[in-house]
């Protein structure tokens, strides 16, 4: 696969680089090589801070924790908020293809390892939250407290009607328009969308090399009850991607004694940035070392 340096990306990549430029804590931007490709991570808060890997939603970008990203820093934590491997972002994936979920997660492996971080707290949006979940199933001596936001396929599946207005993203002939158009539906008016990251997120998604998407199916029951990280679950009231509702009970009731909470004012894909003021107290008390010890 061609690295993604094309002059295409120009509008993209500066996009990228102005909300960057947003986040109200100095960013070190970091990259390492791994047999699949090269992989950006924007870094912050102390060095000897607690790891905390943020993993953002499908095409959303690490750029996106601009509104979380000081609360994380000043709660003490080294932040890592990574571009994930073939999405929209400053990773290249011109390394071996991935091969499904075994892959992903191998590359996950790969990127702590060259970060030399033996264990860390997750936080993982919408797709990222998915793949958080599956990662501390997969090596979970690695993962010390699991942070779910308004996660897909982790505890239910997708509502149609939602999955029927993403249809059109995957057909040819991608614009910003079509990307635009999903994104103000979503959202239905719950609060105003940044129009920085908006923009952004629909040049990624009209100008970015695709690489397969890798999904998988919902962690069975079974599985669940083998994950030891403490969980919270964080849903946005006004998602239409899934029943907010549905997912809180199943969480709690697949794994008991994890917290989960309704937060308002937001909608699926903006929910780290139009909550951050609910959100950003939960999820800093949630990773306090004190918790658990």
């Amino acid at each position: 696969m061609p690295a993604r340096t094309t002059p295409s990306l120009t509008p993209f990549l500066t996009a990228y680089d102005a909300l960057l430029a947003r986040w109200p804590v100095p960013v070190e931007a970091l990259t390492v090589r791994t047999a699949h490709g090269t992989t950006r991570i924007n870094a912050c808060g102390p060095a000897d801070g607690r790891p905390l890997v943020l993993l953002h939603g499908g095409g959303a970008t690490s750029t996106m924790w601009f509104a979380n990203a000081r609360a994380l820093t000043e709660a003490g934590h080294r932040v890592l908020a990574v571009d994930l491997i073939g999405d929209p972002g400053r990773s290249v994936h011109d390394g071996t293809p991935l091969h499904g979920v075994p892959g992903l997660l191998g590359w996950l492996d790969a990127v702590l390892d060259e970060l030399d971080i033996r264990e860390a707290d997750f936080c993982g949006h919408s797709y990222g939250g998915w793949i958080a979940l599956e990662y501390a199933l997969h090596a979970p001596a690695r993962v010390g407290r699991l942070a779910l936001l308004d996660p897909t396929q982790c505890f239910a599946g997708y509502r149609p009607h939602y999955l029927l207005r993403a249809v059109p993203l995957f057909l040819p002939h991608r614009t910003p328009a079509r990307a635009r158009t999903f994104l103000d539906w979503e959202n239905g008016g719950t609060s105003p969308l940044d129009p920085d990251w908006r923009e952004l997120y629909a040049l990624g998604y009209a100008d970015f090399p695709a690489s397969p998407v890798v999904t998988g199916p919902r962690p069975t029951p079974e599985r669940l009850r083998t994950l030891t990280a403490p969980v919270l679950t964080l849903l946005a009231a006004q998602t239409r991607a899934h029943d907010p509702h549905h997912v809180a009970r199943t969480a709690r009731r697949l794994l008991p004694g994890a917290e989960a909470a309704i937060l308002p004012g937001a909608s699926h894909h903006d929910f780290p940035m139009a909550a951050a003021p609910d959100l950003n107290p939960r999820l800093t008390t949630f990773l306090a070392p004190t918790r658990h010890p």
